[in-house]
């Protein structure tokens, strides 16, 4: 009692175990999040790989397809789009750049794409 006047605690340690139970939801998402944007990235990266030495063997052994068409195909079945494709016939290197979305994240992030790269060079022996 102070003054005369009654101060009542209880319920405040409710109030405590609240916040620090929604702080901990947070971080448990954003977590989960920065999870789903790294395999995301190995996607990414995956899918270009895939891309690149796809125009590359198109480069290689010609079918008469233009590689950079291939390289899209190749995007394409496996969920990507082709950006980018630096693979003119002729040449020896195929560089892509291709774009895998990133959805399903927890925090109000909305849904983003995830770049990869990848070059692919064509040594035929002479």
């Amino acid at each position: 009692m102070i003054s005369g006047v009654r101060i009542c605690e209880r319920g405040s340690i409710s109030i405590v175990v609240a916040a620090a139970v929604g702080m901990a939801l947070v971080v448990t998402m954003g977590a989960a999040d920065v999870g789903r944007a790294l395999i995301a990235r190995s996607r990414a990266e995956a899918v270009a790989d895939l891309a690149a030495l796809a125009a590359a063997q198109e480069l290689a052994l010609p079918s008469g397809i233009d590689p950079s068409t291939v390289a899209a195909e190749y995007a394409d079945r496996n969920e990507g789009r082709l950006v980018s494709c630096s693979c003119a016939t002729g040449t020896s290197e195929a560089v892509v750049e291709v774009a895998v979305p990133a959805r399903g994240f927890l925090l109000p992030l909305g849904d983003r794409d995830v770049i990869g790269v990848a070059r692919a060079v064509v040594d035929l022996p002479g």
